[in-house]
């Protein structure tokens, strides 16, 4: 995941997105995201302030390696006010090295379905970072219990992973 401000400068980024691309940390942070993308930026200036009108887009790019390699990425972005900033969330919602071939999602046993209030919630505390443990805190609940609610929302969401999770929520407008 990587957060970036309203001029799509990198504000935050995760261990996961350093990982995939094999940067630094201080690679990253402070500089525009499309030094990251073959090619340069993806949008234009005005796409850019148009999809930032609606709140949230995805798509699908390739991503410069620090090695020199490629990853294809389709990715899932939400744009939201936070502190009185503008602020983009970038997430990967799945990548391949291998061409423009994505892994194949697996098929869920049901179908996809609503999430309860508490997931919901949980999922909620997912996409502000917090661990599973502190959501058992603030819940008053279990931690075996924090970590059910994120697997069934999971499951009904067919999210792979807790970025994935939340990318989709954002996406279907679950979680603001």
């Amino acid at each position: 995941m990587v957060l970036l401000d309203d001029r799509r400068l990198a504000v935050e980024v995760n261990g996961a997105f350093l990982k995939l691309g094999g940067y630094a940390r201080e690679d990253v942070i402070g500089k525009p995201g499309h030094r990251f993308v073959v090619a340069g930026p993806v949008l234009s200036a005005q796409e850019w302030a148009a999809r930032l009108a609606v709140g949230h887009f995805t798509g699908e790019t390739e991503l410069l390696c620090a090695d020199g390699g490629t990853v294809l990425v389709l990715w899932g972005a939400h744009a939201e006010v936070v502190t009185g900033r503008r602020l983009v969330l970038l997430v990967a919602l799945s990548t391949s090295r291998w061409g423009r071939h994505f892994r194949r999602s697996m098929p869920s046993a049901r179908p996809p379905g609503e999430l309860s209030e508490r997931e919901r919630e949980v999922v909620r505390l997912v996409a502000r970072g917090q661990t599973g443990s502190e959501i058992a805190e603030e819940l008053h609940i279990a931690d075996d219990t924090g970590r059910t609610h994120v697997r069934n929302a999971m499951a009904k969401l067919g999210a792979r992973s807790r970025a994935h999770l939340v990318a989709k929520a954002l996406g279907d407008g679950i979680v603001l």
